[in-house]
């Protein structure tokens, strides 16, 4: 939970800020680096290689979106969040 407000703290446009795009992303990605994680413990694991599945596409949705509508802050969570190299 600790990983979560701190998501919420660094991207929040303020204080409870918990429905923005950045927010969402950082989330997001958080959710998918735990999911990872789980399938190194897990290879067979079928149910939740769905939900990893739907959460990146999700993301990549929500990047595109940020992109259209605000290209600075979608430099800030990209970076922020070292998604593309």
């Amino acid at each position: 939970m600790i990983k979560k407000k701190d998501t919420i703290k660094s991207l929040g446009l303020h204080g409870k800020d918990v429905g923005s795009t950045e927010v969402q992303i950082g989330l997001l990605t958080d959710k998918i680096i735990k999911l990872s994680e789980h399938f190194k413990k897990f290879k067979k694991d079928k149910h939740s290689t769905l939900g990893l599945t739907k959460s990146v596409n999700k993301r990549k949705k929500l990047l595109t979106y940020l992109k259209k509508k605000n290209v600075e802050s979608y430099q800030k969570v990209i970076k922020q969040l070292n998604l593309r190299k």
